[in-house]
């Protein structure tokens, strides 16, 4: 009889340890979490969304494209990184299937993407295989990156300003304000991120 309530006893002990831990742990930890999130980084807490006109029309850490209803890309518009998650959709940028295509650059499917990429742009933008910067050809690591390199953002300057009616001078110096220096500093290298460029380049024509 002793031992059997000495047994129900450590049960009781066991199940009340692990009601507080459950409540403490699973749901204050939680919103002390969420709290400190909202409180100090609510943009990355939120998802580092980008609002237009009271519209939230996507996010500063996932790339999208500007292409028509057959994924052609719009001259008007500066295109992003190509991206290799296409599970869903098309045009990649596909947040559920986030993945690089693990091709290696020996790959004849890859070598192939890069030369069909490499003509696209030499047709679209008037310059040599040469003057493309490689993030213009090949896909993120996540494929959903969201920045381009500055190099590939300049290189489209020309046919966006032609596209649009606006002075090549005017794009160009709207380029180099949405240039994203390096982490602290010291970390990685300058971005341009192509979705706020882009919203900037709407406000730039009215």
């Amino acid at each position: 009889m002793n031992s059997l309530r000495g047994a129900w006893r450590q049960y009781w002990v066991a199940l009340r340890a692990m009601i507080v831990l459950t409540v403490a742990l699973g749901v204050g930890y939680t919103l002390v979490v969420t709290g400190i999130g909202q409180l100090t980084l609510n943009a990355p807490a939120n998802g580092s969304t980008i609002s237009q006109d009271g519209k939230v029309v996507g996010s500063a850490l996932i790339g999208q494209s500007f292409t028509d209803a057959k994924g052609k890309p719009l001259p008007q518009w500066f295109q992003s990184r190509p991206s290799a998650a296409t599970a869903n959709a098309p045009a990649g940028y596909d947040a559920g299937a986030s993945s690089g295509s693990n091709l290696a650059a020996s790959n004849r499917e890859q070598r192939k993407a890069v030369a069909d990429r490499t003509k696209a742009i030499e047709a679209s933008d008037g310059v040599t295989a040469a003057q493309i910067p490689g993030d213009a050809v090949t896909a993120s690591g996540s494929g959903l990156d969201a920045h381009i390199s500055p190099a590939y953002a300049l290189l489209q300057v020309q046919r966006v300003a032609d596209a649009r009616g606006l002075s090549e001078g005017a794009v160009r110096a709207l380029v180099a304000s949405r240039i994203q220096g390096r982490d602290l500093g010291y970390l990685g290298e300058p971005t341009v991120n192509v979705l706020q460029l882009n919203l900037a380049l709407a406000r730039l024509q009215h």
